[in-house]
């Protein structure tokens, strides 16, 4: 909301922000610029007011200003200080823990870790972009090694966007099911040919028994 505020009209957002702005000419010396303090005061609370829901504007619809009203509503859905530490502090800890799980991919992986810096950044912890393009790469498995060490020596991790990092172990993780998927075909063949040569070697053998029993019966007639 702080940001359509912003792009709507600045001046809009300064009342909300900073407080009315003063008219000190009771009403019937009003000049035209009075009048347009008051019309400006009046716009910024009608736009807050038309962006709340009723449950949200039942709470604020006692406040006498505009900026009153936003504080509520800061107050309401940010906490106060102390909560919002601990809420930052939770995150924090995330983002320092912060490894890819086991079976999931690089996209899931991302969307994970832009929740947790997303959620910092709007309570007011940010973290610069090499930062965090460091903090993807040390949080890959081992099987990801070769990779990082080839991103770490191409690049300068201090200039490299999130973007272009993700596209490069996007890029190398469909060669990786590409090669994996032609090793299974590979042990799947020479599974298939092992048994191929264990079903042949299982005939002749019942050949050999069968002809060695016909012999046997033809040595017992003669006698």
């Amino acid at each position: 909301m702080e940001y359509f505020l912003q792009g709507f009209d600045f001046q809009i957002w300064s009342i909300i922000e900073e407080g009315d702005l003063v008219v000190l000419n009771n009403r019937e010396h009003w000049t035209e610029d009075d009048r347009k303090k008051i019309s400006l005061n009046c716009k910024a609370k009608s736009i807050l007011c038309c962006a709340l829901s009723k449950k949200e504007f039942n709470r604020v619809s006692a406040c006498k200003s505009v900026m009153e009203m936003w504080e509520k509503l800061r107050i309401t859905y940010k906490g106060i200080d102390k909560v919002k530490e601990t809420r930052i502090d939770i995150l924090v800890t995330q983002y320092e823990r912060f490894q890819m799980q086991l079976g999931e991919s690089i996209t899931q992986m991302f969307s994970w870790f832009t929740d947790i810096t997303n959620g910092l950044d709007s309570l007011g912890k940010s973290y610069e972009i090499g930062d965090m393009v460091r903090k993807i790469l040390r949080s890959l498995p081992a099987s990801w090694t070769p990779k990082v060490t080839a991103i770490e020596e191409a690049n300068d991790l201090k200039r490299m966007s999130l973007e272009k990092l993700i596209g490069s172990l996007m890029a190398h993780e469909i060669n990786m099911e590409r090669l994996g998927e032609s090793s299974s075909r590979k042990k799947h063949s020479n599974a298939l040919k092992a048994e191929e040569d264990e079903s042949e070697e299982g005939s002749y053998s019942q050949e050999s028994m069968n002809n060695s029993e016909d012999e046997e019966a033809m040595l017992s007639r003669r006698l």
